[in-house]
């Protein structure tokens, strides 16, 4: 078939610039052909090659006595004691997710759970952190049921819990949401399987579904901005079947303990390329494929689009020559597509055939290991807005118009429509803090959080990236989990931009900070750029996945406040009104610095949560909303009622870091006082739990009225 001629205007079409093209004439030494085109387009482009934040990303922190592997496989390992390992990562999926929802989501979700399970781990939980537009956008409700239901019938069908997330409104996100999916599994810690291919004539082997056209080019599609013809790219979003990967993930583990596997890659963004290429790579080894063996779906496919396809519920794997009928006949079994496709070759190649013709030739390092690495000029984040004279508001009414608003309201309708019991382990379900889920056949259990507040990082990268690892590790300790290890998610603008360039480099500058004083190395990620339509960007938005462990299920602190209850406030009085919720959800106003991160005082009352959890019935980290919002979040969790003694609005909803509120008896009070008198730490009664109303100083209204607008509001803006 004759392909189409390299014209000026197909490279600009795969995202490859002039300088770039350069490269690549110098690299090969001729015209590539257009499948050389398309496979350098899927190679080169930021999704794939991380072109523009390598050099920031190698200065986080990615080691520690606790990680088994960090940051360069499928996904990170963190040990966890008795043998067993952790295996989790995030990922995002926002373009395909703005542009068919449900696909988008739900492929996002088939994604990272293969990236999970090719490292030998059985998925054992997930969470997602979304980002939407303003509630009255004509697009908002429609992403957003279209997403939520795409989460739940990928991960209900395959059968995985859903644990946790978090989900905000912004009109920032109007032509861009975002849909970062994140999964955690369970492996034996001498039984990882990595990526990096080895031996020469090895097997290259297909598993799991047939290739269709379905998702050719998107990881270029995911690189660029978003114009008008954002709906036109729909062929480009992939189509998920979560039975057909319920099956994979079966063959794949008990192929796993034949003994079969040399090395093994899941078919993500840019399909049979990335993949083979990575494997190569990794290895030092070259690839040969013969693309006439590749199961496929349609008729009359060509090279380009079987390499670039993003067909989902596929593997690649490297294979010992002498065990491929036992592992053929597993896969027979599973009713899955297993062929060998190629090999591996001593040569720096990548050679792809196809009807008997080469219709690729290229050096393989090149295309990874030697991708193109930019550093872009960027300029610091200017002070914002200075905050304004806090307008005059009640208590009551100031409590009302953060449960009453999308962002603060409860997210019951969202979270009810994902399975979080699957797999009988879960212990704490969404919307009471961090998820934990048990580890099956032991008395450990892990727990799962996701936390980013973006208009900190907008107002301060620095303060924001800090603040996110913070806010994560407080919810961790919060149900008495002690803090293990992050994923990231990055989320910004154009990165060719040299503000969003100063964005992404100060929220990863204080990422780094956080995750070093707080020992929660980063061990897998991904970075989404090119968050923009029309120009438009995102607020920058730096996801932290973040998982602790309890050593046994007795440490949980995971009751509820019940009557008679003091409320007690761990650190500081609220103060810090700048960026804060009320502003932005009362007054629409978004001023004033990011709340300062004292990462030492985060580190000291965590640790104290965690050595006295014995003493503590109910906690819960203050963020979005202070210590007003905390309380009415616990009170209405144990439904009974809440006084706070302070009625001043600052100390309510001042969103200072570093807090916790805890619920305890008079007698546990007591003994955590003293408890806090040695440890040199801030801890003082502010109020208590009991009656059925919620009295702030003052001010008070009957909790049922209010759990009813929180309850409720979801549902009066989305139906």
């Amino acid at each position: 078939m004759n392909e189409p001629e390299i014209t000026d205007e197909l490279i600009a079409a795969h995202g490859i610039s002039p300088e770039e093209y350069a490269r690549i004439l110098e690299i090969v030494g001729r015209k590539p052909s257009f499948t050389e085109l398309g496979i350098f387009s899927a190679m080169w482009n930021e999704h794939c090659s991380y072109k523009s934040s390598k050099k920031w990303l190698r200065t986080l922190p990615t080691t520690g006595s606790q990680v088994i592997c960090g940051p360069g496989e499928n996904a990170g390992v963190v040990d966890i004691g008795d043998g067993l390992a952790v295996v989790f990562k995030m990922e995002s999926h926002n373009h395909p997710s703005y542009i068919e929802p449900y696909q988008g989501a739900a492929t996002g979700v088939g994604g990272i759970l293969r990236d999970v399970f090719t490292m030998g781990a059985r998925p054992v939980a997930a969470m997602n952190a979304l980002s939407f537009g303003a509630p009255d956008h004509p697009r908002t409700a429609h992403l957003l049921r279209g997403a939520v239901e795409g989460i739940g019938g990928y991960g209900n069908a395959f059968g995985v819990p859903t644990v946790g997330g978090e989900l905000r409104f912004h009109a920032a996100y109007n032509g861009n949401c975002l849909v970062n999916a994140f999964a955690a599994g369970i492996a034996r810690a001498d039984s990882i399987f990595y990526s990096a291919a080895s031996g020469v004539g090895m097997p290259v082997v297909y598993l799991g579904a047939k290739t269709g056209r379905d998702g050719v080019g998107g990881a270029t599609m995911a690189s660029a901005e978003f114009g008008a013809d954002a709906e036109e790219k729909r062929p480009t979003v992939q189509v998920g079947d979560p039975f057909t990967e319920k099956r994979l993930l079966e063959a794949c583990l008990e192929l796993m303990e034949t003994g079969a596997v040399i090395s093994i890659q899941d078919m993500g963004a840019a399909g049979l390329t990335c993949s083979a290429v990575e494997m190569g790579d990794k290895g030092g080894l070259g690839i040969r494929l013969d693309l006439d063996r590749v199961p496929v779906r349609e008729t009359g496919m060509t090279a380009y689009e079987m390499m670039l396809s993003e067909s989902q519920e596929r593997m690649l794997m490297v294979l010992r020559p002498e065990k491929e009928a036992e592992a053929r006949a597993i896969f027979d079994k599973w009713d899955l597509d297993f062929a060998v496709v190629g090999e591996t070759i001593a040569e720096d190649r990548f050679l792809i055939m196809h009807g008997n013709e080469t219709r690729a030739d290229l050096p393989l390092r090149a295309l990874s290991g030697n991708a193109p690495e930019y550093d872009r000029p960027w300029v610091e984040t200017p002070p914002p807005p200075p905050l304004p004279d806090l307008p005059a508001i009640g208590a009551i009414d100031a409590l009302k118009s953060l449960i009453g608003s999308p962002n603060y309201a409860c997210k019951a309708w969202v979270w009810e429509q994902y399975d979080s019991q699957v797999g009988a382990d879960t212990l704490r379900t969404p919307g009471l803090g961090a998820g934990i889920v048990r580890v099956h056949g032991t008395e450990k259990a892990l727990a799962f959080t996701a936390d980013v507040t973006p208009r900190y990082v907008k107002a301060n990268p620095v303060e924001g990236g800090r603040q996110a690892v913070a806010e994560a590790f407080r919810n961790l300790c919060a149900v008495g989990a002690r803090p293990l290890a992050t994923t990231d998610n990055l989320n910004f603008g154009n990165p060719e931009k040299p503000e969003i360039m100063g964005q992404f480099v100060g929220a990863i500058r204080g990422i780094g900070e956080a995750c070093a004083a707080l020992d929660m190395p980063i061990v897998s990620g991904n970075v989404s750029l090119y968050n923009e339509t029309d120009g438009r960007a995102i607020l920058p938005t730096p996801t932290i996945g973040a998982v602790g462990l309890l050593d046994h299920i007795d440490g949980i602190i995971a009751g509820r406040p019940a009557d008679g209850m003091l409320a007690l406030l761990l650190g500081a009085p609220g103060a810090h009104m700048g960026q804060s919720a009320l502003l932005a959800e009362a007054f629409g106003i978004e001023a004033g610095e990011a709340p300062p991160v004292d990462l030492g005082a985060e580190l000291r009352h965590g640790r104290f949560v965690l050595e006295n959890h014995a003493l503590i019935a109910a906690a819960s980290d203050l963020s979005d909303g202070g210590l007003a919002l905390a309380a009415f979040e616990m009170a209405a969790a144990g439904g009974v009622g809440v006084t706070l003694d302070s009625d001043e609005i600052a100390e309510l909803f001042g969103e200072d870091q570093a807090r916790y509120l805890l619920a305890t008896s008079f007698d546990q009070a007591e003994a955590l006082m003293i408890a806090a008198g040695h440890a040199g730490v801030a801890l003082r009664a502010v109020g208590r739990f009991g009656g059925n109303r919620v009295r702030l100083g003052a001010a008070e209204a009957p909790l049922d009225d209010l759990v009813a607008l929180w309850s409720g509001s979801l549902a009066r803006h989305f139906g």
